[in-house]
């Protein structure tokens, strides 16, 4: 049995998303590939030197890991694994990252299942700068999205 975390009220973004309800750090424009099971979207949140990074969720409501369907958690590896590959392909990176945090003490701050997929290049000390993240604009993320979209269909 998880425990969860998700405080009473909580209002889910990536489930806010689904339903239409947006703001600044969630845009329609911000979805690049989805499934009945599982969506991809640009990270509203960039660390300094791997811009465009993206997050991968279940559609359903799981707070985290352990409690996903195995249906869900594969789709979403499924996914996780397409973006990255044409991350590589459209970003010319020189390789990616992917994380997943459980729970306050595994850094999770989102109540819902989620997979950072991050662009990598040499030397770019993504694990040193986790406190320089910042949050970007719609109009940053767009060509970064439009990339992402358009390699995802094309896959």
């Amino acid at each position: 049995m998880t425990v969860s975390h998700e405080p009473g009220g909580y209002d889910c973004p990536f489930c806010l998303i689904q339903h239409g309800v947006f703001n600044d750090h969630n845009r329609p424009e911000d979805l690049v590939a989805g499934d009945d099971l599982a969506f991809a979207r640009i990270s509203p949140k960039w660390w300094p030197a791997n811009p465009g990074a993206a997050l991968v969720m279940p559609r359903a409501h799981h707070e985290n890991l352990y409690d996903v369907p195995d249906d869900a958690g594969h789709a979403v590896w499924d996914l996780t694994r397409r973006v990255a590959r044409a991350m590589r392909s459209v970003y010319g990176c020189d390789g990616s990252s992917i994380r997943q945090h459980n729970e306050p003490a595994g850094d999770q701050d989102v109540w819902h299942l989620h997979v950072h997929v991050f662009p990598r290049w040499r030397d770019d000390r993504l694990y040193e700068r986790h406190a320089q993240a910042r949050w970007v604009s719609p109009v940053e993320r767009a060509p970064y999205a439009d990339l992402l979209r358009t390699a995802l269909l094309d896959s």
